[in-house]
């Protein structure tokens, strides 16, 4: 849809409240708990007790010594306590590994991007065979990981950055589903409240000017391809392009007036997760997904795909809706 240029700085649609989305759709024992991105509001809360122990009084925080930090055969006990809340990445290297010096700054850099979702435990294993000869690891690099304890093997040897995000994606899905949702607060000291991670995109989303927020988060991605808060400020962007100017009622009931009408299932699905109806949204699309096939089968599987992104991967809605998606496709 066109927009006059005079028009670019305009307020969203009244009652179109983007940056609250996620918390519409959540259970009300849930939104109270967390905030914009789905991040706890907490995040970053200082540590009071040991490393593994709840942070600022947040039982969604678990304090840590840093996003990366260094075990030894003494201290890896704590990793189990903190797995239980944040899934721990471990590194297992040794000095004169060559591949490790490649890997080892990407490991850290990925897992400092997704900003406390993941923590990075190095252990050197020379330093430490025990843990080696515990991990069964043969060669190095060597990359497992620790949900609730129990190790995960993800990778050997040293990959290139874009594969190792996608171990870390999956990760971070195979800890949602076994209830690890936590974040790590670095520190002992109670920060300052952090302001928005993008705030020019922000303000302009704000102010309904989608094209600029749009290009401001699609730049904090190329920078750093694992921001949460930009893919979340994209796919907000991107469904508030598409609503602006349009009543959510109206297009509910187009779409319900006229249910095989592809394109206008998508327009009330947008509606539907802008009124905090996540569920019947994807329910509409996911049923249309059954029934069509070639470019409009998907175009309905991106927009749900964009949806999740709105909502984000702790929502209970998207949890169901991508077992169903996978039925529907597969």
């Amino acid at each position: 849809m066109s927009m006059d240029p005079s028009q670019e700085s305009t307020q969203p649609n009244q009652g179109l409240d983007l940056s609250a989305v996620r918390s519409k759709n959540m259970p009300a024992e849930q939104a109270g708990q967390t905030g914009q991105g789905g991040q706890a509001a907490g995040a970053g809360a200082g540590a009071d007790g040991a490393a593994g122990g709840p942070a600022g009084g947040d039982p969604n925080a678990v304090a840590v010594p840093g996003l990366v930090f260094d075990v030894d055969e003494s201290t890896f006990t704590s990793l189990v306590a903190i797995s239980d809340r944040v899934p721990v990445v471990i590194d297992l290297w040794a000095e004169w590994c060559e591949p490790c010096k490649q890997l080892s700054p990407i490991l850290e850099r990925v897992v400092t991007a997704y900003g406390g979702r993941l923590v990075l435990a190095k252990v050197d294993v020379d330093a430490n065979p025990r843990l080696q000869q515990a991990f069964g690891v043969q060669s190095i690099p060597t990359v497992v990981a620790l949900i609730k304890g129990q190790p995960v093997p993800l990778f050997q040897s040293a990959l290139p950055e874009p594969q190792v995000q996608a171990y870390f994606d999956e990760l971070l899905k195979l800890a949602g589903e076994n209830g690890v949702t936590g974040h790590a607060a670095v520190g002992g000291a109670e920060p300052e409240p952090a302001g928005p991670a993008h705030p020019e995109a922000e303000e302009a989303l704000a102010k309904g000017d989608f094209d600029t927020a749009e290009n401001l988060f699609k730049a904090a991605l190329a920078n750093s391809p694992a921001d949460e808060e930009a893919k979340f400020g994209l796919a907000r962007a991107g469904l508030g392009r598409r609503l602006i100017d349009q009543e959510p009622a109206d297009l509910i009931a187009a779409a319900d007036a006229d249910p095989k009408n592809v394109e206008a299932a998508k327009a009330a699905a947008d509606a539907e997760v802008v009124s905090g109806k996540a569920g019947s949204a994807f329910n509409r699309l996911i049923s249309l997904i059954r029934t069509t096939a070639g470019d409009e089968k998907e175009s309905l599987r991106l927009r749900v795909l964009d949806l999740f992104e709105v909502l984000g991967a702790d929502d209970p809605a998207v949890t169901k809706a991508r077992t169903a998606l996978m039925r529907a496709l597969f």
